[in-house]
């Protein structure tokens, strides 16, 4: 009998090892242009990056043109951020004539024509990290 308790102890401590570990991520924007607005953070994968809802998204106020959000609990692996200066508060990018009017960044700063994608975007989350992203 004690031997059976002793392994479903074991067993059992070891199920909280197993666990996955997780990981914070602070994103820093340095430059905003003005404090009007907010910043809207969204951290994405690969399979929710401009698709469907973001892993965690956030909508942070700006101070002296810096806002910065802590996502936290976050599994390792590839991850993708966006950023919208929303300065309306639609929680939303705003167009005219197709062109956004308010500006944005992803993560790893590989803004061209056309919509950003993923594996111009993407980083390796394997600890805790900070970033900052410039507008």
């Amino acid at each position: 009998m004690k031997t059976v308790i002793t392994t479903i102890a074991l067993f059992i401590s070891l199920l909280s090892f197993a666990q996955e570990a997780t990981h914070t991520l602070k994103v820093t924007v340095p430059n905003a242009t003005s404090d009007k607005g907010e910043m809207v953070f969204a951290l994405n994968t690969e399979a929710t990056f401009m698709k469907t809802e973001p892993i965690q998204s956030a909508a942070i106020k700006i101070v002296d043109g810096v806002a910065t959000v802590t996502f936290e609990n976050v599994p390792a692996g590839e991850y993708s951020v966006i950023v919208l200066h929303d300065l309306n508060g639609n929680q939303r990018m705003d167009f005219e004539n197709g062109m956004p009017t308010e500006n944005y960044s992803v993560s790893g700063g590989q803004i061209s024509y056309g919509p950003p994608n993923f594996g111009d975007s993407k980083f390796t989350l394997k600890e805790d990290m900070e970033m900052s992203i410039r507008l």
